[in-house]
């Protein structure tokens, strides 16, 4: 979705743009900072105590203080780890908190998103930019980050204590880091492009498996079980092979480190001895530089590991910010109208013109222009494409009209918040989404607010009452994902129970019996015709039932109204309706089956 390769100014932004998520916790941040100082400087002191039990203790024999000595190297080991521990703990709370507000800022992002977004996106990629790549971020702030400050302060300090006690041992090791740090530099800039690529390869698995575990009966119904099992592998072996990539790339970094670090270590140590042997130095001294000489040598080393971690999270916080910087197709309007307190839900439509952006050069409605009374109930019917699921996408404000306007009550829907206007109204769409919860939370989305006796009183108007009693569980049935434990007219009746429970001034029937069989069509358009009495109406028909009983039909093609009225006018004619109609019948003179759709 970016270029691979971005600029170094995009590399720092990646991370700086994780700020506003750590600035709420800047106390902390400051805290966990003290600790870390009074720890690095807690561990820079104890080379000097070491030297001091050398000279003082152990190469002259019988010294009175030897006790006090080793008595405060030991008291200084405890400060030392005193204040690692509190580091640790305060480190390690700023990174579960951020990451925790990172996940429910992007979650609540992407709700937002438009069906443009959804069209492109798969939700596999963003399960694992929210799960995989939130981790990694997490694995930075809660300890990369401290570790890399503890490393920084640990080699300045060690390096201007390397100077006090030998600076001609010291000019040796400042030779000797820019060959360990120039390595670093040029090898994190490759770690960090491999790091996104191999997030990318992720993501691009986690999308493949959801996709088919999502539609495991059309899997197995086709026998397509090793297709997909051969797909997965492939997108298995690809993250991998990325995977490898930066692993390898990794590897070369830290041994390198690791060689010219104890390397530069075994020729000062070599020039140190001499030193001592010569006695320009004490032992005790030459013990001191060598403690030093490894602090130096293990944070540089420990920088090293650590600028791989930060190439690989800016990678993840560059797809994060991503993700938060999309913006949804319909912005909502800066200073929106507020509907009516009390919604009649006469409906307007004026001139209304939409293309989607994918499909520019095909519009999918012109010119559409409608006026639907408070309380009527209308059908739209026509050939595939003509533009009904198209109004509806607009009424709900996923979708913003290029031309004309839409009215409920006349106020303009442009001028009003997206979700303002669907708290006025309900669909019952032909394939009912039911989440994995109890029957009666999944009424209760209807309206969340909504208390048990409402519930229960919405599931007795859509006719679902006695099926959800004479299940074991009752109202606290748990159902499976998208409702498996359900039949298809019995989460039907759930989502017209919704539709009750949320009062609405207008009602979307999207096919809403299309899929059912007979029996199952006769229950739910019961339920229907109660929803539907004294409520503005619009209907999507598939099912001639509800068509005859509407009180008009509205013919739509190409994205305009051919013709409108009821079903006995329009079966009078020879238009579009009649013939559509008439694909539906058994013959001549039977009832019509189906409606046109």
């Amino acid at each position: 979705m970016s270029d691979p390769a971005p600029t170094r100014a995009r590399r720092l932004r990646a991370l700086a743009g994780l700020r506003p998520f750590l600035r709420p916790y800047r106390w902390t941040i400051a805290a966990a900072l003290l600790a870390l100082v009074a720890a690095a400087a807690a561990t820079l002191g104890m080379p000097i105590a070491i030297r001091h039990c050398i000279d003082a203790g152990i190469a002259r024999p019988g010294a009175a203080d030897i006790g006090a000595t080793f008595l405060a190297l030991f008291g200084l080991a405890l400060l030392v780890a005193g204040f690692a521990a509190l580091r640790f703990y305060l480190v390690s709370w700023i990174g579960e908190r951020v990451v925790a507000d990172l996940r429910r800022a992007v979650f609540r992002h992407v709700l937002g998103l438009s069906p443009a977004f959804y069209e492109v996106t798969r939700s596999g990629e963003l399960l694992s930019r929210l799960t995989t790549d939130t981790t990694l971020i997490q694995n930075v702030v809660g300890s990369s980050v401290s570790i890399a400050l503890r490393s920084g302060i640990t080699l300045l300090g060690a390096l201007l204590m390397l100077t006090v006690t030998s600076p001609r041992l010291t000019a040796l090791i400042v030779v000797l880091i820019p060959l360990v740090v120039l390595p670093i530099v040029l090898f994190g800039r490759r770690v960090r492009g491999l790091s996104r690529a191999s997030q990318d390869r992720i993501a691009d698995t986690s999308a493949l498996a959801g996709e088919v575990l999502n539609a495991m009966p059309v899997v197995q119904a086709f026998n397509l079980e090793s297709l997909h099992a051969e797909r997965f592998d492939g997108a298995v072996e690809q993250a991998f092979v990325t995977a490898r990539r930066r692993v390898r790339q990794r590897a070369l970094l830290t041994g390198w480190a690791i060689a010219t670090v104890f390397g530069g270590l075994t020729l000062v140590l070599w020039m140190g001895a001499q030193a001592v042997q010569q006695g320009s130095m004490s032992g005790g001294e030459l013990g001191q530089f060598l403690l030093y000489a490894l602090f130096a040598g293990g944070s540089t080393a420990g920088l090293s590991e650590i600028w791989g971690s930060l190439q690989q999270a800016a990678g993840a916080s560059e797809r994060l910010l991503e993700l938060l910087a999309t913006r949804p197709e319909r912005e909502p309007p800066a200073h929106p109208r507020a509907l009516p307190p009390r919604l009649h839900g006469r409906l307007r439509f004026e001139g209304v013109g939409f293309a989607y952006p994918t499909r520019l050069e095909a519009p999918a409605l012109t010119n559409f222009t409608l006026e639907v009374a408070a309380g009527e109930t209308v059908a739209l019917v026509g050939p595939s494409g003509a533009g009904k699921s198209t109004l509806f996408a607009l009424l709900l404000g996923f979708w913003q009209a290029q031309q004309g306007r839409i009215l409920l009550d006349d106020v303009d829907l442009a001028e009003v918040l997206p979700a303002a206007a669907r708290a006025h109204m309900a669909v019952v769409p032909q394939d009912t989404v039911l989440f994995a919860d109890t029957i009666t939370e999944n009424i209760r989305y209807g309206w969340p607010q909504a208390d048990d006796a409402a519930v229960q009183a919405a599931a007795r108007a859509a006719g679902a009452d006695d099926f959800i009693r004479a299940l074991p569980q009752g109202y606290a049935t748990t159902l499976g994902e998208r409702g498996a434990r359900l039949s298809g007219g019995q989460r039907q009746r759930i989502a017209i129970a919704r539709a009750v429970l949320r009062a609405p001034a207008v009602l979307l029937l999207d096919e809403a019996t299309s899929a059912l069989d007979a029996a199952a069509e006769a229950e739910v358009q019961a339920a229907l015709t109660r929803l539907m009495r004294d409520r503005t109406t619009l209907v999507i028909a598939h099912r001639l039932a509800t068509v005859r009983n509407a009180d008009r039909i509205v013919v739509m093609d190409g994205g305009r109204v051919v013709a409108c009225g009821t079903h006995d006018e329009l079966m009078t004619g020879d238009g579009l309706y009649r013939r559509l109609a008439r694909l539906q019948f058994r013959d001549a003179d039977a009832t019509p089956r189906e409606g046109a759709a």
